[in-house]
């Protein structure tokens, strides 16, 4: 008998034949068709068809993740999630001698780094937490999301972090610029006052929360508000001139929390 109805229920969801008229959620709306240009459009396909399989993409550490011993007896050890500003920044050159581990994958949006945060930081019993996100979640190319969807994954990975005993330390999103020709559409692309808003709300939420807080911008801006043009080739990724400069600001921050001077 149990079998009959499964059978059923699988025959009405394949047909779309409904079992009854009630439906507690709204109508699935349908995805908005959109060009995304010669580069973008490729590259689009072949992250949301791996998405539709791991959303967060847990596989790319999964090895990684398995062969790394736990932290030794008073290690201080630091896991970095991100996108590509934080997986390009090789941390054993910027950070001689530390246990710093880098997990960042590129392209990546803040509700992939929440799927991922229990595989990618928790599970590898760290100290501290440093989270570098959002700046992909306003060019819209593989998430569309709203202000408060972005600072709820936010508030979603700090509270994980502390569940397990983690110290969240949340870096501010970096400046741009569109200074060269495969810069030009940076700005438009992302917004700057959107920026200037999630930063904002950053700073109060590590405030109000006691959470360490990193702010690059500070060796990174230059005179117009923009990211300084010798420190990026395309406008939104540092070059390792910046990555120095933003290494010693990360340091100062990390020290102070782990010591409990945040």
């Amino acid at each position: 008998m149990m079998r009959a109805i499964a059978l059923v229920l699988i025959m009405c969801a394949a047909t779309g034949a409904r079992a009854g008229d009630y439906q507690s959620s709204p109508p699935r709306q349908p995805a908005v068709d959109q060009d995304w240009g010669q580069w973008l459009g490729p590259y689009r396909a072949g992250i949301v068809a791996k998405m539709g399989e791991d959303f967060g993409e847990q596989y790319i550490y999964a090895a990684k993740n398995a062969a790394l011993p736990a932290p030794a007896a008073g290690e201080q050890r630091v896991v970095f999630i991100g996108d590509s500003i934080t997986d390009r920044w090789d941390l054993a050159a910027f950070f001689p001698g530390k246990p710093y581990v880098n997990r960042g994958i590129g392209g990546q949006v803040t509700p992939q780094m929440l799927v991922r945060f229990h595989a990618d930081v928790v599970a590898l019993k760290p100290r501290a937490v440093v989270i570098l996100a959002g700046v992909n979640d306003l060019h819209g190319v593989l998430q569309v999301e709203s202000d408060a969807q972005i600072v709820a994954n936010y508030r979603a990975m700090a509270e994980i972090a502390q569940a397990n005993g983690i110290e969240p330390i949340f870096t501010l999103i970096l400046p741009l610029n569109n200074y060269t020709p495969n810069a030009a559409g940076m700005l438009a692309e992302r917004s700057p006052q959107l920026i200037a808003w999630l930063n904002a709300w950053l700073m109060a939420f590590c405030r109000e929360r006691g959470y360490g807080l990193i702010d690059y911008g500070t060796v990174l801006r230059d005179g117009n508000g923009l990211l300084k043009a010798e420190y990026t080739a395309d406008g939104i990724h540092p070059n390792d001139a910046a990555y120095a400069a933003m290494a010693e600001v990360a340091e100062r921050v990390i020290e102070a929390v782990l010591d409990g001077r945040k």
